[in-house]
């Protein structure tokens, strides 16, 4: 998939994304960065008040609000971690990488921004083994900016695994902490993240990209766009059954279907998979629904790492849906029985479906192994596995009746539209 953002709607235009260059250029278009002498309590509170205005939500999966975090973050302490979430284990987004690649100095200056809002004394980057070209961007980036005074604190580079499960924020303060890529187990996920006995603060790339915007800009340009309950504007990648893939910046509140046209799908389209591959699909019933957080809760979806992949007409949904089964099961940390056994008892149920090849309790037991599941895992990685198949059971189920009887369709064999780093046998 090219790594390229797409036109905005008519009439709108890129807030994360419209002015790329190096760091001379980042400050020709926003102004200098203004908390080297701003450690002060009145800078520290007016900073809050914008992100708290502003109705920001995290964008990397949970839409956690933002001002809620840095409040949690702020009672743990200071001399802390801004740890920088670039791992996009999600195999169909690219938005860490376009960001990173295109406006690193946007992402790096929220980090120094939640840095000295946090009196943190660390900022950490984390970028993936085997991301080489966005390791070298953001080593450029660190570069420019050390060279010129820029960065009031040091931004350090590392290279986590590159596994969809290290990039859940507990797995990658753990890795950074102890060298061990698995989640922890937390019952209240308000409890802070701590390396050593010192507090973590982790973002993801696009949070920090809208936090330094609001920090220099104040909240209003940010409501200015999105919908009343939910503003700004979002990064979603569009891949599947399209012509041009690749990643969009649009309004919070655009309806799904006028999100999937901007990459021109191919056919016609059966399904929209949103929020990734621990996403749900979304059957054409439900393709004007907005996407914000509300409306998609209200038909079981949800944002998640803001991704559509567009399913056409010439897909088996539950083939599809069999691959992201197996390659989520191969992805877990294999700490907790979910991970353990649930998952890849489930990727074998839905691979035998589609092979035409279940049972007369087939149905029966995937919807037991379902219940088993969800809520117990150690992390949310099993719950969004659920969530995705349990979708897929409603999105495809007449497509599934016929499979379970051994009528498959006739596109089962069909090559995949979705991405994965490698192949994945159904």
């Amino acid at each position: 998939m090219p790594s390229a953002d797409l036109a905005p709607p008519v009439g709108k235009v890129h807030r994360l994304l419209g002015h790329p260059g190096n760091l001379t250029e980042h400050l020709d278009a926003h102004g200098p960065l203004n908390v080297a002498v701003s450690r002060n309590s009145t800078w520290q509170q007016g900073l809050v008040t914008s992100l708290e205005a502003s109705g920001l939500t995290g964008r990397g999966g949970g839409s956690f609000p933002t001002s809620i975090k840095l409040e949690l973050a702020l009672a743990a302490g200071s001399r802390g971690t801004i740890v920088v979430n670039a791992m996009e284990g999600e195999p169909a987004s690219e938005k860490d990488k376009l960001l990173l690649c295109r406006v690193p100095h946007l992402v790096l200056d929220g980090a120094q921004y939640l840095a000295a809002l946090c009196r943190a004394d660390r900022i950490v980057v984390c970028i993936p083994i085997g991301h080489d070209a966005v390791a070298t961007a953001v080593r450029h980036a660190v570069a420019e900016r050390s060279d010129h005074r820029h960065a009031p604190l040091a931004e350090e580079i590392v290279r986590p695994p590159d596994r969809f499960i290290a990039g859940e924020e507990s797995a990658l303060v753990n890795w950074i902490d102890t060298g061990r890529s698995l989640p922890v187990f937390r019952p209240d996920k308000g409890t802070p993240l701590r390396i050593g006995r010192r507090p973590a603060l982790v973002h993801n790339t696009e949070t920090l990209a809208h936090l330094a915007l609001i920090a220099r800009d104040g909240p209003g340009p940010f409501r200015n766009r999105g919908m009343t309950g939910e503003p700004g504007t979002s990064l979603i990648t569009v891949s599947g059954d399209v012509a041009h893939p690749g990643v969009v910046e649009v309004d919070r509140g655009t309806p799904l279907w006028d999100i999937a046209k901007l990459s021109h799908p191919v056919e016609p389209v059966q399904a929209l998979l949103v929020g990734g591959y621990g996403g749900a699909w979304v059957g054409p019933e439900h393709f004007a629904t907005p996407y914000a957080t509300s409306p998609l809760r209200r038909i079981g979806a949800a944002a998640g790492v803001g991704v559509i992949v567009v399913l056409g007409a010439s897909s088996c949904g539950l083939t599809e849906s069999a691959r992201i089964a197996r390659y989520l099961a191969d992805q877990s940390a294999r700490q907790c029985g979910p991970c353990m056994y649930g998952l890849p008892a489930v990727a074998d149920d839905l691979a035998q479906l589609a092979r035409g090849q279940g049972d007369g309790d087939s149905m029966a037991r995937l919807h037991r192994r379902l219940g088993q599941m969800m809520g117990r895992g150690a992390c949310r990685h099993p719950d969004g596995a659920v969530g995705l198949v349990r979708s897929a059971l409603a999105v495809f189920a007449t497509d599934i009746a016929g499979h379970s009887q051994g009528r498959t369709c006739p596109f089962w064999r069909s090559p995949t539209s979705l991405r994965f780093p490698r192949a994945v046998e159904v």
